[in-house]
């Protein structure tokens, strides 16, 4: 089967990589794609929706996969299944689970799943008050998409109402922040667990750990994510077992009931609070850079997971993963995340390990190929350096030995990825 992935990340690299292994498919598309994904397949330069559903009629597509949030906020599900055509990920309506978090925390509530202490406001003065009753630190967040940026962790009663006044003035983040929410903090661990979901049943794939901060230790400014890691053996089957009851299926029940049921990722930022997951966020596809450590996990077809999903056909699909663990080191550019940095050319050494060589792959992201046929790092995140391993240090080990064979002027990463899982070990 041809099929077509929208998107320009390493998430849509590895979905691509997992689906080029697949004896199912035949031609892979991207749209947009970035410099490296034309390795995997052909690169479709279309972002208009309506364009990208004549494309996937011309040219016999089965399946359409969606990577980022943006264009299933925006419909284009909607839109595909109007044409007759077969995508993967939520409607717009659905889409709102991670569109708006007042949306996502009002839905939390109604249907009783734990989350943590909230108000939604369009009110400063009602912010301002909310604020003053709750210990520090104090979450502040704009409702809308914000590229995963939409998030302040106030250390002070004074700092969150700046950040309050900031977002509603739109100041911070535009219309995304006129209105907001303002919740307690909650002091656990934090993991990511997804669910591919068919509007009914659901599969959950193996429990990862992203790492936001730039810095070792967990230090420095938050970024859309250094590095990962799964399963994470902090997610014991007590822990699973409540996500599925207390989490999972009332959310799928919820959505049914409310006209939108939920079909594709639905990613589940959890906070673990004394044995207890707490839910702090849902998004409606997969996290990056989880995606590229959860992809090489997968056993069974990746087409049979995405298709069975997307025509509802869940019940009837036998999904295995390996028993392996993975290990994923982003390497970043020079300025990352301050500001944009110069194109800087990528070499990567011939890899004369044969272990090496069959255990570890790199994922392309902000990447470009220029004239002369080169790669080149032109985004903040550039690649991720992925290593599998019967343990999790194996798999870690590998990742960083991947690290080495990969040069560009100003390259940085964390040297720590996994460190919280090999403490516990």
């Amino acid at each position: 089967m041809n099929i077509l992935i929208i998107g320009s990340g390493g998430r849509e690299y590895s979905i691509g990589l997992a689906l080029q292994k697949d004896k199912n498919v035949g031609k892979l598309y991207f749209a947009p794609g970035n410099g490296a994904t034309d390795r995997l397949g052909e690169n479709v330069p279309l972002n208009d929706f309506a364009e990208l559903a004549e494309f996937a009629e011309a040219r016999g597509v089965i399946l359409t996969i969606v990577g980022p949030e943006a264009p299933l906020v925006e419909g284009i599900v909607d839109l595909f299944r109007q044409r007759g055509l077969t995508i993967f990920g939520p409607t717009a309506a659905a889409a709102q689970l991670e569109g708006s978090k007042i949306f996502m925390k009002n839905f939390l509530a109604r249907h009783h799943i734990p989350t943590a202490k909230y108000i939604e406001t369009d009110s400063l003065d009602e912010a301002v008050g909310f604020i003053a009753t709750l210990e520090t630190p104090i979450v502040v967040k704009a409702d809308g998409l914000c590229g995963g940026k939409g998030v302040i962790i106030a250390q002070s009663h004074d700092e969150a109402k700046v950040a309050a006044a900031d977002m509603l003035a739109g100041s911070s983040f535009g219309d995304a922040g006129t209105s907001i929410v303002v919740e307690e903090f909650l002091d656990g661990y934090e993991l990511s667990v997804f669910a591919i979901c068919d509007g009914k049943d659901y599969v959950v794939l193996p429990a990862a750990q992203d790492h936001k901060r730039l810095l070792d230790g967990d230090k420095g400014p938050n970024t859309g994510g250094m590095g990962a890691y799964a399963p994470t053996p902090l997610v014991t089957d007590e822990i699973y077992a409540k996500l599925d009851e207390q989490v999972i299926k009332p959310t799928l029940k919820g959505m049914e009931e409310e006209g939108h049921p939920f079909t594709g990722v639905l990613f589940i930022g959890v906070m673990v609070v004394d044995g207890e997951p707490i839910i702090l966020e849902y998004n409606v596809r997969f996290g990056d850079p989880e995606c590229e450590e959860l992809m090489p996990l997968l056993k069974s077809p990746a087409s049979e997971l995405f298709l069975k999903a997307a025509t509802g056909e869940l019940a009837n699909a036998e999904i295995a993963f390996y028993d392996q663990y993975a290990v994923g080191v982003v390497m970043a550019s020079r300025d990352y995340p301050y500001k944009s940095s110069m194109p800087a050319e990528i070499i990567v050494d011939e890899i004369n390990h044969e272990v090496l060589e069959s255990n570890s792959h790199i994922s392309y992201a902000g990447v470009s190929r220029e004239a002369d046929g080169k790669l080149y790092a032109t985004g903040g995140r550039v690649l991720v350096c992925v290593g599998l391993g019967d343990s999790i240090k194996e798999a870690r080990d590998r990742a960083y030995m991947l690290v080495g064979q990969v040069h560009f002027a100003g390259k940085q990463c964390r040297t720590d990825i996994a460190y919280q899982a090999l403490k516990e070990g």
